[in-house]
């Protein structure tokens, strides 16, 4: 040590490092490194979301269907939100028509296929009545199962968008929904998809398009192989363990062979012909959000500490949008 403070001060720098003790680095390299803290879970990020990326549901798409109370007692009631335009909106109006008119009002839950979906409203078991539809309700051509979008659209969509495999198909969220496209950026299409909860339109074989009188919810595994085949108009957005839960249909294709298992509806109406004090708000996730880039982006890549194994990806029908209901005094 006494050698190193006699050292002249024009000693190289390289000649400086050297003198260093050797403990000294040993110990600079062996320094414990800081813990990171762990990622948020998709719960987590929901929840931190600020206000400004939430959207509101306007009332007017919301119908309330209010079911027959449980054993217990207890009241069920599910609440769909309606496709916005472009989407379906033949089908959309003859449902706004079918609630002004109370038509479901007394008809049922009559088909719960396990794995698959719960159908309500018309009857289409042999031998049952058909109840008659109020008049003026459109005849939805077929075409109107997918949207067609000029290039710009397309090249917007494509961009936020996967490919399928070598299928010319992507998947993206728009306005908070679950959509597909595929085509050509001059010859562009897009509809919505199958996930759980969302609602469709039951019809019987082409060219039948069905009225909207009869409707069913997916309640598993998304069957993507009904998209662009039947309608989407909607999805469950409160109340859907109503219809997840119930029990099974033991005839064809899941219908209740016993009508009194059939469920009662006891009314279905859209939410701004609901009473003052049954008013109801929710909100969703904005999808062109940053807080919904990072929860997508969390689905997609668990790293929250239960996870061992990103997965690298998700199914969009692995991605729900949030959804939450607001209070009044919120506003």
């Amino acid at each position: 040590m006494k050698k190193l403070l006699k050292m002249p001060i024009s000693m190289p720098i390289a000649a400086l490092a050297l003198a260093v003790s050797p403990m000294a680095i040993n110990a600079q390299n062996t320094a414990p490194a800081e813990t990171p803290p762990p990622a948020p879970s998709p719960n987590q990020i929901v929840e931190q979301a600020a206000t400004d990326q939430w959207v509101a549901i306007a009332p007017a798409d919301l119908l309330v269907m209010d079911l027959a109370p449980d054993a217990d007692g207890s009241a069920r009631r599910v609440v769909i939100q309606l496709m916005p335009e472009p989407y379906s909106q033949g089908w959309i109006r003859n449902i706004r028509k079918l609630a002004a008119a109370k038509w479901w009002d007394g008809t049922s839950i009559n088909r719960v296929q396990d794995n698959y979906v719960t159908q309500w409203g018309s009857f289409t078991e042999e031998g049952a009545a058909e109840k008659p539809l109020p008049q003026g309700l459109e005849v939805v051509p077929e075409s109107s199962y997918v949207v067609r979008g000029d290039a710009a659209n397309w090249r917007k969509f494509a961009k936020i968008t996967i490919p399928r495999g070598n299928v010319i198909s992507y998947t993206a969220f728009e306005r908070g929904w679950p959509l597909a496209a595929g085509g050509t950026p001059d010859s562009a299409i897009r509809w919505p998809v199958h996930c759980y909860a969302m609602v469709g339109v039951g019809r019987n074989l082409s060219p039948d398009t069905g009225s909207g009188a009869e409707l069913y919810t997916v309640i598993g595994h998304a069957p993507r192989h009904l998209d662009r085949n039947i309608a989407l108009v909607g999805r469950i957005i409160e109340g859907m363990e109503h219809m997840s839960s119930l029990p099974r249909g033991k005839g064809f294709l899941g219908f209740y062979e016993d009508p009194s298992k059939r469920v009662p509806i006891v009314s279905v109406r859209l939410a701004t012909d609901l009473a003052d004090g049954e008013q109801m708000r929710f909100e969703y996730l904005d999808t062109d959000g940053q807080s919904f880039a990072e929860y997508a982006d969390a689905r997609a890549n668990r790293r929250d500490p239960f996870f061992n194994v990103p997965a690298g990806g998700a199914d969009i029908c692995n991605i729900p949008v949030p959804i939450r209901r607001v209070s009044a005094e919120a506003e």
